[in-house]
């Protein structure tokens, strides 16, 4: 999924770093772990799920009527500029409204309503997932892997996401609150993916040999960087430039077709197919 909150960033990544350690704790994420596994870290949105969850949950609450219908409208028109392809900056448009709307919406959300609509994006897209990444978890799970799972979406759609499918860790946004209300503020990971997964690998003590990392976007190159397998899973077109110069594995997932490409000698060639 891409970064979508650098651009509104006032906290440096080190107090983030900090304050994320201290606080970001999922359920899936209360095991011990033995010393030197190898380790296998997962993007979230568009990654695994088919969509992006921050903004199922902003629907959510937009069915529920959180969201007025003149704001609601706005942000289905920038949404449908972007499913039109009408520009380069379409989709990062469409995020920065919906962004806009929904952290003022939070100001006079009650804690509970926001767990309701959690809880809904759950079960409606637990399920709708890629079946490459899906596969891919259940194998490394079975052959021992540590799972990681790092999202820019909220830390309480991310834990349940990562329990339901095994993960051992997992790293979201935080959107604080007291009382059934939220304050207004929040911890993100904005240093970038490898600084959250330096973390979890010092924190596990997994290990990079045998690593493996999954992700989608631009956002995901520099945890990629950082596997000894990087896989660019249906990359945007910054990661597949990136991908193709580093000659990393490229999955693409199509209806129900999967195609695996590696480089040979400069050349991207069709590896597999399921």
């Amino acid at each position: 999924m891409e970064d979508k909150y650098s651009a509104r960033a006032s906290q440096s990544a080190t107090q983030q770093s900090a304050k994320r350690a201290s606080r970001v704790s999922g359920s899936a994420r209360k095991q011990a772990s033995p010393a030197q596994r190898p380790f296998a870290v997962f993007d979230i949105d568009g990654t695994l799920i088919r969509w992006q969850l921050y903004h199922a949950i902003a629907d959510a609450l937009a069915k529920k009527g959180h969201i007025d219908a003149k704001t609601h409208q706005k942000i289905k028109d920038a949404r449908m500029i972007w499913k039109k392809r009408s520009h380069s900056e379409a989709f990062s448009t469409y995020q920065s409204e919906l962004i806009t709307v929904y952290e003022k919406l939070l100001l006079d959300l009650c804690y509970k309503d926001f767990r309701q609509a959690v809880d809904a994006v759950f079960d409606e897209y637990k399920d709708q997932v890629y079946i490459y990444s899906r596969d891919l978890i259940k194998k490394l799970k079975k052959d021992g892997y540590f799972l990681f799972a790092i999202s820019g979406s909220q830390i309480e759609i991310v834990s349940k996401i990562a329990k339901y499918y095994g993960f051992n860790d997992c790293v979201g946004t935080i959107y604080e609150h007291e009382k059934d209300k939220f304050t207004g503020a929040m911890t993100l990971h904005l240093g970038g993916k490898h600084l959250v997964l330096q973390e979890l690998i010092e924190k596990h003590r997994t290990s990079l040999a045998g690593s493996i990392a999954v992700g989608d976007s631009a956002s995901d190159i520099s945890m990629l960087e950082m596997a000894e397998t990087p896989i660019a899973f249906n990359p945007e077109k910054k990661l597949f430039d990136c991908a193709k110069d580093k000659g990393w594995k490229i999955v693409v997932e199509r209806k129900n077709m999967i195609y695996e490409l590696e480089d040979s000698n400069g050349k991207y060639i069709l590896a597999k197919t399921n």
